[in-house]
């Protein structure tokens, strides 16, 4: 069974930065596409940003676009959020998701097969 550990989660100030990185456990697993999705308290999960096995095509949601960035690493088998000028909306538990069959970048929770436990970010006001 796959693991995916994410990192990197805590409290930052609205404006500011945090990284998360997420990596999978199993070396011999190949991850095609990995993405981020978050869910705040009550309200449904939504997809925040995700990339392709290549790192060639990327997808944002609207609402972190030009504030977000995702890379990969395939050597390691981590993929990284970078969360830049940071809003209390952000504020939410964010999953790293990985597939095993899609290797496109896809903002769908479907094209995913294993997921993270999930680690909290704060952004305070």
């Amino acid at each position: 069974q796959v693991q995916l550990v994410e990192s990197g989660g805590g409290v930052v100030q609205a404006g500011g930065s945090l990284r998360l990185s997420c990596a999978a456990s199993e070396r011999s697993f190949t991850p095609l596409a990995m993405a981020w999705f978050r869910q705040a308290p009550g309200k449904e999960i939504e997809s925040v940003a995700a990339i392709s096995w290549m790192g060639s095509n990327t997808y944002f949601a609207d609402s972190v676009k030009g504030r977000f960035t995702i890379s990969r690493d395939n050597d390691k088998n981590m993929v990284v959020l970078q969360m830049n000028s940071a809003k209390p909306e952000d504020t939410s538990i964010y999953y790293c998701e990985t597939s095993q069959n899609y290797s496109n970048a896809s903002g769908s929770s479907r094209a995913y097969d294993y997921w993270g436990q999930g680690i909290q970010v704060t952004v305070s006001s």
